[in-house]
């Protein structure tokens, strides 16, 4: 079985974090985004099980 994961930006706006994609790039622009702990950039970063994803005071692991 092959688990493929979503991409950050898609995650995001998944989780109601953010109404579109567009949305994303100022987040990480600011460095709002963060990924295992460490500030992502990239809005098309692939995330697999187990990733943490911080926005503010909301955090996503993937499952």
């Amino acid at each position: 079985m092959r688990d493929d994961g979503i991409r950050l930006g898609q995650l995001l706006k998944l989780a109601g974090l953010v109404d579109t994609g567009s949305d994303v790039r100022p987040l990480l622009a600011e460095g709002a985004v963060t990924v295992g702990g460490r500030v992502e950039l990239r809005r098309g970063r692939q995330l697999r099980k187990g990733d943490v994803v911080a926005v503010g005071e909301h955090k996503l692991r993937l499952v």
